[in-house]
């Protein structure tokens, strides 16, 4: 099984380019089950996920066609199969999103529960209580969700008790193909929403709101495939800013959307790191120390959920005698990477849901083990500064959400590679 050796004590320097995102691609792959024909998605990344999602959709019945960072995917009328299987769905909890869909233009969909990192409950309730409110009849049996409808979805208000992103996108895909307007309150506002809203759009959809609580989806008897670039993963770009910053280097993120960042940027802006932006690219310098800053995980536009942990290992390396406090509010279990960090020299008191984080550790290189997709980030950029070589095993993680990050980090100067 691969892993990665890190020997700390690089600084970072240079310009680096940020891969489509991740959460982004997989609902618009998954959108192309509402209508036949060809679709294409430019700025498509090479991820695990991206890999299970595009075996599912074979699964499905759909032809699948890579040429370097483009994929095209053509959906047939009719299908080979409305189930999506627990050997795909557990790889991935982003196989739910297969459900809105194929419900909304087959009628019925078979779906596993979904799987993925271990970091917390990832409830599907929200999902299902939307689409039976649009007169789906839902049960679940053995693991399984088997969802039908009599003629088609019926449009209705929504109202989330949670601004649930996979929520938000699999009720809108699915009021795509409905009987009537749908309105969904207290709707997700991420950028990946924006996106997925923009493709449905494209395909002849009438989406109002995207970014916004309230998203109006008026339903279109036609719908066609056509061509979309996927937009810039911020959560990639968040954790590469993260890395210059906690080697004290000087970087560049080029191809990204600076405001998708904002709450990161001011974060680090507190906590004394010179930030320029540009219309899409930031440009990162540090000082000799750094302070310390607290932060609170919530949903967008505050602090993403999916950068906590590499953030914490930025704290780690504050200014000695300083401490942050590190609460988070989205996953109960977002915190075991906790443990490895401690095991570099970390020193991290944990109250529940929120860490207390002392500046100033020295680190020093161990083996340590990642327990989910941002936790092997947060390992990796702990390691970057830590005394010796540290290996990081069960990297399989960090291969589901990102391109070739070592290579990235290895153009910027990072002693850093892969091993088998």
């Amino acid at each position: 099984m691969d892993k990665i050796s890190i020997i700390g004590g690089k600084k970072l320097r240079g310009t680096v380019k940020v891969s489509g995102s991740k959460n982004a691609v997989l609902p618009l792959l998954f959108s192309s089950l509402l209508v036949e024909g060809e679709h294409i998605f430019h700025n498509v990344p090479f991820l695990k996920d991206v890999e299970t999602t595009c075996l599912l959709l074979k699964y499905f019945g759909c032809e699948i066609k890579r040429e370097e960072n483009s994929l095209k995917i053509k959906k047939q009328k009719k299908l080979q199969s409305i189930k999506a299987p627990y050997q795909l769905v557990r790889q991935m909890r982003a196989g739910i999103l297969s459900l809105g869909p194929l419900l909304a233009k087959h009628g019925s969909a078979e779906v596993s529960l979904p799987g993925g990192c271990a970091i917390g409950t990832r409830a599907v309730d929200l999902h299902l209580k939307g689409l039976r409110q649009m007169g789906a009849h839902i049960e679940l049996i053995r693991g399984l969700i088997v969802a039908r409808v009599k003629g088609r979805l019926k449009g209705t208000r929504i109202l989330l008790d949670y601004p649930t992103v996979g929520g938000t996108e699999n009720l809108m895909m699915a009021a795509c193909l409905a009987e009537g307007p749908t309105f969904i309150e207290n709707a997700a506002r991420e950028p990946e929403i924006v996106d997925l809203a923009e493709y449905l759009n494209k395909m002849g959809a009438d989406i109002q709101g995207a970014g916004t609580d309230l998203i109006c989806i008026t339903p279109k008897r036609i719908l066609y495939p056509t061509e979309h670039t996927v937009i810039p993963d911020r959560i990639e770009a968040g954790t590469l800013l993260l890395a210059g910053a906690i080697t004290r280097g000087n970087i560049c993120i080029s191809s990204c959307v600076p405001r998708h960042l904002d709450a990161v940027l001011l974060k680090l802006e507190e906590a004394g790191f010179f930030i320029k932006v540009d219309e899409n690219s930031i440009e990162l310098s540090a000082p000799s120390d750094f302070s310390s800053v607290n932060i609170v995980t919530s949903p967008y536009p505050g602090f993403p959920t999916d950068l906590q942990a590499q953030f914490m290992a930025l704290m780690t390396q504050a200014k000695p005698g300083s401490s942050s406090t590190i609460r988070e509010t989205i996953f109960e279990n977002r915190f075991m990477h906790i443990q490895e960090l401690v095991r570099l020299g970390a020193d991290i008191h944990l109250d529940t849901h929120t860490a207390l984080v002392k500046g100033g550790s020295l680190l020093q290189g161990a083996p340590v083990t990642a327990t989910d997709l941002r936790a092997s980030a947060c390992l990796i950029l702990a390691a970057l500064v830590a005394r010796g070589e540290t290996l990081v095993h069960r990297i399989y993680h960090l291969d589901r959400g990102y391109e070739h990050l070592e290579k990235k980090l290895s153009s910027l100067g990072a002693n850093i590679k892969r091993l088998k």
